[in-house]
């Protein structure tokens, strides 16, 4: 009997950049906040520093230099349960996009504070 393959998911639209500050609002790292050190669009997933930390048992290596042990690291933390952290007014917010004209008619994109206006791109 043949197995079905399993299609790919559609890659998810997520609003975090690496290197936004976000807060964890659901989870059993509720409450926390950290930096994002990568976007993975395709799981829908962030890592987000000191969030979602599991231990890792690691076998030595001499031949690479691994030590081996039990090693803690970050696992990646569902998009949707984290909101970014407004550098303006200092709290977990929504975003809202404020689209721009630019010359030669195309548009240009900005994350925009749902509750104060400031603009979370940096420049």
């Amino acid at each position: 009997m043949a197995v079905a393959k399993k299609k790919p998911a559609a890659p998810v639209r997520i609003d975090f950049k690496k290197e936004d500050t976000v807060k964890v609002i659901s989870g059993r790292d509720k409450g926390k906040t950290g930096r994002v050190l990568q976007v993975s669009r395709e799981t829908g997933k962030l890592l987000v520093e000191h969030v979602m930390m599991i231990k890792r048992h690691t076998r030595p290596n001499p031949a690479k230099q691994i030590k081996g042990g039990i090693a803690e690291r970050e696992s990646p933390i569902q998009a949707s349960n984290v909101l970014i952290v407004c550098p303006g007014c200092g709290k977990a917010v929504r975003i809202a996009h404020h689209v721009d004209p630019v010359a030669g008619g195309k548009n240009h994109r900005t994350r925009v504070c749902r509750k104060c206006g400031v603009t979370l791109d940096r420049k």
